[in-house]
């Protein structure tokens, strides 16, 4: 299981400014971490709950998603995004934002690096900085840090894998998807 470390804004309309409408996956993600996992459930608002439970996929495709989840759900644009900052935050969900498809827009992969244990911590903080890291998380394993770079082309993307390991001191082992599989993520939490 991840431990993703980061807690970024709500960057979904920018996404889809940056990408156009058109350029957009049939599926958006709100990617959920551990909801249940601090109280059962029992410290998340009905709002929080209907943004958890309705927009893991699904997403509206339209310059303002936030907007049109806010009325879905009957409260304000302002709101949607101030609950979902907070989730953030708070480490129920590690981000907000499409999911392309593999190799239909920009570069990606997915990475390992074998970090000293003592040092884990900090280079995952620093990996999760990155904005063109989507989540990392921990493996049991000698490459015991993994995470997932996106970039606008794959030049872009050997330069943050290099900007890591320069940075670190740490070798980064690129490790390009082969096939492409759908696996859909999205479940009902049970309250």
């Amino acid at each position: 299981d991840g431990t993703g470390r980061q807690a970024r804004r709500p960057a979904g309309a920018d996404v889809l400014h940056r990408a156009g409408v058109q350029d957009m996956p049939r599926t958006m993600v709100a990617i959920v971490r551990a909801a249940l996992e601090d109280g059962g459930g029992l410290d998340y608002s009905e709002l929080e709950r209907g943004l958890l439970d309705e927009f893991q996929k699904g997403l509206p495709r339209c310059a303002r998603p936030f907007a049109v989840m806010a009325e879905m759900l009957g409260v304000t644009e302002d709101e949607v995004i101030e609950r979902l900052t907070a989730l953030e935050a708070r480490g129920a969900i590690s981000r907000v934002g499409p999911v392309f498809r593999p190799k239909r827009v920009g570069a990606s992969t997915l990475a390992a690096m074998a970090v000293p244990p003592e040092y884990l911590d900090e280079v995952a903080d620093l990996v999760s900085a990155l904005p063109e890291v989507n989540h990392n998380y921990e493996r049991e394993h000698r490459f015991n840090l993994w995470f997932v770079v996106t970039a606008e082309d794959a030049e872009h993307l050997e330069q943050v894998l290099n900007g890591i390991a320069e940075e670190t001191g740490i070798p980064v082992l690129p490790l390009p998807m082969e096939e492409d599989y759908h696996i859909d993520l999205g479940f009902r939490l049970k309250w």
